[in-house]
């Protein structure tokens, strides 16, 4: 899923923006180095890419600046649970991790079955669906993700 581009390996994969940063250091977390290089990593991704932790360890490791394995995998697993990540299941077995970007709405995952393309989209009907039932059930929605699964027109052909 990951295409290798070229900002991605360069010097500011390191960097963070100091609102994720102070949201680290609000939820009683420190901004390691390593913390700060993976949250650049994915400040730094293109819009619509997701990350599994071995390709996060391996753009770590490109950087010149590598992080463990169980440090890559500990760190998601943080960020994830403090809210600065989503965790995604794109593929079947497969976690993929994203920005967690509430200001910028929901969105949702279109997967091809085949060669695993995923194309983003944000649809206000799922959004209102979802959170008419949340409500109806006495939820209250924090998160919404849809993911479809399918073939795209480069597989069928």
């Amino acid at each position: 899923m990951l295409r290798k581009s070229p900002h991605l390996l360069g010097e500011n994969m390191h960097t963070i923006d100091d609102g994720l940063k102070s949201e680290l250091n609000s939820k009683g977390f420190r901004a390691t180095p390593q913390r700060q290089r993976i949250l650049g990593i994915f400040q730094n991704l293109p819009q619509g890419e997701h990350l599994a932790a071995e390709q996060v360890h391996t753009l770590s490791a490109n950087s010149g600046k590598p992080i463990s394995v169980s440090t890559v995998y500990r760190t998601l697993h943080l960020m994830v649970s403090i809210g600065l990540l989503r965790e995604l299941e794109l593929a079947e077995g497969h976690k993929y991790y994203e920005l967690n970007q509430a200001s910028e709405g929901q969105h949702h995952h279109l997967v091809c079955i085949e060669c695993g393309q995923t194309i983003e989209f944000s649809e206000q009907l799922i959004d209102q669906i979802s959170q008419h039932h949340a409500k109806s059930s006495g939820y209250h929605m924090v998160d919404c993700q849809l993911t479809l699964y399918g073939i795209c027109k480069h597989c069928m052909s």
